[in-house]
């Protein structure tokens, strides 16, 4: 498994918390080797060592398992996910611990979002907190409002011994890689675009989409009482009456 600026950030930022928290909590550093060829595997244990974590290293040959059941060409994210996902989440109960803390940032965030609603036909992200599927883990994500950008920027200073992926990192006909280009093009020319999609997610409005067991569409009847998130849709140009041209409304 590589080891990403965005884990060692992570483990950066648990650590210093750790000593001004006011509550305690312990820290295992926990790493998959999946026996990919050419992995340096005295390279995240040394790391660790010098700064006097505790570490656990588990040795799975998934990397077998995926090229195996991969076919030549296809992307290999999605079960060599579910693997380590399975594989962590066992560790998790070996080791006794009572939370995951995994180290996907904003930019991850909003890719599987986009990835979702382009693919899945579903609005659905990666919170910064969950209980697991099968509902004994408690996953969290605590750099899940800082930009990637900035991850990137810390490691380069903190100068972290990053591993690379030769599984997916050296896929280039991922549909991530093309949703990240999507954004960072929009980053460039439409700064605050991102930013305003990425509050979306924590800004919504149920009875202004179609979920119908998310809002109840079919027992909708009027009350009379006003709604604060009224039933104007977004138009790119404000309408021409004064008391419409009032309204503030966020450009994405």
């Amino acid at each position: 498994m590589h080891i990403s600026k965005d884990s060692y950030a992570l483990l950066d930022i648990l650590m210093t918390l750790r000593e001004r928290a006011p509550i305690h909590f312990d820290i295992v550093a926990v790493n998959l080797d999946q026996k990919q060829p050419n992995f340096p595997a005295d390279i995240l244990p040394a790391y660790l060592e010098k700064l006097g974590v505790p570490y656990h290293i588990e040795n799975q040959d998934t990397y077998s398992i995926v090229k195996r059941l991969i076919p030549e060409g296809k992307t290999t994210c999605s079960l060599c996910s579910r693997l380590r996902r399975g594989i962590l989440y066992r560790v998790a109960d070996e080791l006794g611990c009572n939370k995951i803390a995994l180290g996907h940032h904003r930019d991850d965030i909003l890719e599987t979002f986009f990835l979702n609603m382009f693919f899945g036909g579903k609005l659905k992200g990666m919170p910064a907190k969950l209980v697991s599927d099968d509902g004994k883990h408690m996953v969290i994500r605590p750099l899940a409002y800082v930009k990637e950008a900035d991850t990137e920027r810390y490691a380069e200073v903190k100068g972290f011994p990053i591993i690379p992926c030769d599984l997916c990192g050296s896929q280039e006909n991922l549909q991530r890689k093309q949703i990240k280009a999507m954004l960072r093009d929009w980053e460039k020319k439409h700064p605050g675009r991102v930013e305003n999609v990425f509050s979306s997610l924590s800004t919504v409005v149920p009875s202004h989409l179609q979920d119908r067991d998310l809002f109840g569409f079919v027992d909708l009847k009027t009350d009379g009482v006003a709604n604060p998130n009224g039933d104007i849709a977004f138009d790119e140009e404000p309408c021409s009456t004064p008391a419409a041209n009032t309204i503030s409304l966020t450009q994405l």
